[in-house]
Order: structure tokens, then C-alpha cells, then sequence
């Protein structure tokens, strides 16, 4: 009893750990993105990207770069520009570059698990989009785009302000309350995924013991350039298999990523797992809303198959050049977290900005509304991951209590 006890207070300290570390990229992250989604409407970058596939594809890459890592606002996103007549391709490099090569996931993987998984988030990105660029003109589902946009032309087409210069919106106190309201929406979009996704991390990292990773992974532990074709490509597709029974977002499965690297699992299962968030149901029935069942399941192989290439080229490129990263150097366990270094004075400069966006928003210009469309997401799956969150507050202040004041 004494072991499961202090267990639970080191895994509740390092969820709360975890938190602290990554509090301040969070922030600086979804400032950034609510900015752009403020002062860059999608009519305007539909209008950049035009119905050129070329010049579509490299725009809907930049713009996804400069956009939101939520999936479901990724993928109302991505369904607005395709019906304003963006090209199917530069609308799935939107999509892929809005879940893969943003800011703010690029900062977390950095504190997580170090540069070359950054380098290999961002450049794994850009093959998913030229794979799923090459599939795309091979297979040339010209009927499946047809009805898809059949589909959607069914649809009320809602744009507030578009033609307002950026530049305008920028200075005024009116495109800042915007900005704060969605950031305000950032944070409700991920609290639960996040909170989840950081509590299973910690849970994981006191109690899951290595051999349970071995067994999951084959061959796990073995170092990864030691690793066979075959066990490399098993890790690749056991990796979305995780990522699908956690589905806690890109951003929540950042710590749980690096818990499987220091486990052993190699680089390419690895980056496989953090490339996930797109091949997972609630994915797949969204898009099926959107454009039906028989593209959502086109969508579905396009980004599979892209994630097992892509992956396969990190680990055999990185390999090529000697630089696949050692487990050794993910330290995740017996942190000191909360010393006063520069990630405490980030978080207060951050805290502060927060809370002044907070105030401008909600308190100063309540009289602003504003609010990016999201995809539909499932009420029953909202509510059961609400009520797990709270379960995990529970389970971390019982924690935290445990290892201050019992042991």
C-alpha cells in the first residue's frame, strides 16, 4: 500500500511537473495562433491560394503553418476553404500543415523530447504533404471531389469582416478583444485533452513498468539503429494504434510521446504516434459529415499511408546522417520542476499576458463577439471526456497531497 501510495503522489507530481514545463509554450503558442486567425481571414487566403495546384499546394502549406493546431478547428478550416474552391491538394496540405507544422507543437516537442524530433515534426510534415500530394495525382478522384463539393454547396456560407484590412484590425482595441476571445476558445478546445493527456503521462510514467512497452513495441529498447525493417514499420503502425486509444489531441500526447521514446519504442514509432491525430474515428465521422462516408474513408488511406511513408523517410534519413536521437537524453523522471530558471519567469511574463487578453476580452470589450467555426464534435464524447478530466483533478490533488503531506 505504502509503494501504490507513493507512486500516485511522483505520478501526480510529475502530470503537475509536466504542466509547468509546458505552460508557457501553451500560451505563447495560442497568442500567436488566435492572432492569425483574427487578422488572416479564410477568404482572404482562399483568394491567395487560387485553384492552381502548384502555387495551391505551397500556400495551403504556409497558411497551415501560420494556423490553429487544433484538429477539429484544422478541419472546419480546411472544409471552408475547400467550398470557397480551394484545390482538394492544397486543401489536405492546409490540413496536414495545420496539425503538424505549427508553432506551438513545435515549441512543445522542443521541451519534451529535444531538436530533432522539432526537425523531424516540421520535416515529416512537409513529406506527409508532398506523399499525400503524389497519391492524390496518381489515384485522381475527380468524382469523389465532385460530390464532396456538391455536398458542401448545400451549405450557408458565413463570412463576418472579410475585407477589412489586417493592418486596420491590428491597430484597433476591437482586434484585440478577437484575439483574446479566441484564445479564450484555444484553451477551451484543449483543456481536456490536455488535462487527460498530461495525467496518463504521468500515471504511465510511475506505474507502467518497461516490459509492458517491449511487449507493445517489439524490440523495443534496443536502440534504434539496431532495429530491423520490419520491427521499424510494426512500431509505426502500433503508434496510431495508441494514439487512438488515448485520443487526447497533438498537443496532450506530447509528454506521453516523449514517456514512449525514454521507453525505447524507436523514432519512427515515435513521430508516427505524434503524426496521429488525423487517422483516429472521431476524425473520420467528421469528415464523413462533411463531405461522406466514401472521401472520409479516401481521406483516411490518404493519411495513413502518408504517415507510414513519411516516418519510414525520418528514420532511415536520420539514420543516414547519424543523427537519430538517444532515449537516454529524454528526462522525464526526477525533474525538479518548479525551481525559479527561465521557464517560471516565462510562465509569470506569460500568466500576465494572459491575463490581460482575459480581461481585455471577457471584461473591458464584452460588447466584441467573435467566434471561428468548429467542426462538429460528438456531445457524448465531450461530456464522457469533460467528466474524466474532472476525475483527474480529483486523482492529482489527492496526489499532490499524498507525496507533501503523507510521505
Amino acid at each position: 500500500m505504502q509503494d501504490f501510495l507513493s507512486q500516485w503522489g511522483e505520478a501526480a507530481y510529475t502530470t503537475a511537473g509536466f504542466f509547468w514545463m509546458a505552460l508557457w509554450a501553451f500560451a505563447l503558442g495560442y497568442v500567436i495562433s488566435s492572432g492569425i486567425q483574427v487578422f488572416v481571414t479564410e477568404k482572404r487566403m482562399q483568394k491567395t491560394m487560387g485553384k492552381e495546384e502548384s502555387k495551391g499546394l505551397l500556400l495551403g502549406t504556409f497558411f497551415g503553418f501560420i494556423s490553429s493546431s487544433c484538429s477539429f478547428a484544422a478541419l472546419a478550416s480546411t472544409k471552408s476553404l475547400f467550398k470557397k474552391g480551394a484545390s482538394f491538394v492544397s486543401s489536405i496540405a492546409f490540413l496536414l500543415a495545420s496539425t503538424n507544422l505549427v508553432i506551438e507543437l513545435g515549441i512543445i516537442i522542443s521541451i519534451f523530447l529535444g531538436w530533432q524530433f522539432v526537425v523531424g515534426e516540421y520535416v515529416g510534415g512537409i513529406i506527409l504533404i508532398l506523399i499525400s500530394w503524389l497519391l492524390i495525382r496518381l489515384i485522381n478522384p475527380k468524382k469523389l471531389i465532385k460530390k464532396a463539393r456538391e455536398r458542401l454547396d448545400s451549405e450557408d456560407d458565413d463570412d463576418a469582416d472579410p475585407d477589412k484590412s489586417w493592418k486596420k484590425k491590428m491597430k484597433s482595441e476591437t482586434g484585440w478583444a478577437k484575439v483574446s476571445q479566441q484564445y479564450a476558445m484555444e484553451w477551451k478546445m484543449v483543456w481536456k485533452d490536455v488535462t487527460i493527456g498530461f495525467t496518463i503521462a504521468g500515471i504511465v510514467a510511475a506505474f507502467v513498468p518497461d516490459s509492458f512497452f517491449q511487449t507493445l513495441f517489439i524490440n523495443s529498447g534496443q536502440g534504434n539503429a539496431d532495429l530491423g525493417f520490419f520491427t521499424i514499420l510494426e512500431h509505426i503502425i502500433v503508434g496510431p494504434v495508441a494514439a487512438f486509444i488515448t485520443f487526447i489531441g497533438s498537443m496532450g500526447n506530447i509528454p506521453l510521446a516523449a514517456l514512449l521514446f525514454g521507453k525505447g519504442v524507436s523514432f519512427a514509432g515515435v513521430m508516427a504516434f505524434i503524426f496521429s491525430d488525423l487517422v483516429v474515428f472521431p476524425i473520420l465521422r467528421i469528415n464523413a459529415k462533411y463531405y461522406g462516408w466514401k472521401m472520409s474513408f479516401f481521406i483516411l488511406f490518404l493519411l495513413f499511408t502518408s504517415l507510414i511513408g513519411a516516418s519510414l523517410a525520418l528514420h532511415y534519413g536520420f539514420n543516414l546522417l547519424n543523427l537519430l536521437p538517444d532515449p537516454s537524453s529524454v528526462k522525464i523522471m526526477d525533474t525538479e520542476y518548479f525551481k525559479i530558471n527561465y521557464t517560471f519567469w516565462l510562465n509569470m511574463v506569460f500568466l500576465a499576458i494572459s491575463g490581460y487578453l482575459l480581461y481585455l476580452g471577457f471584461f473591458k470589450r464584452k460588447d466584441v463577439m467573435f467566434m471561428k467555426e468548429m467542426a462538429p464534435k460528438s456531445q457524448v464524447l465531450e461530456k464522457t471526456l469533460k467528466y474524466i478530466a474532472f476525475v483527474c483533478y480529483a486523482w492529482l490533488i489527492a496526489g499532490l497531497a499524498i507525496k507533501f503531506f503523507v510521505n
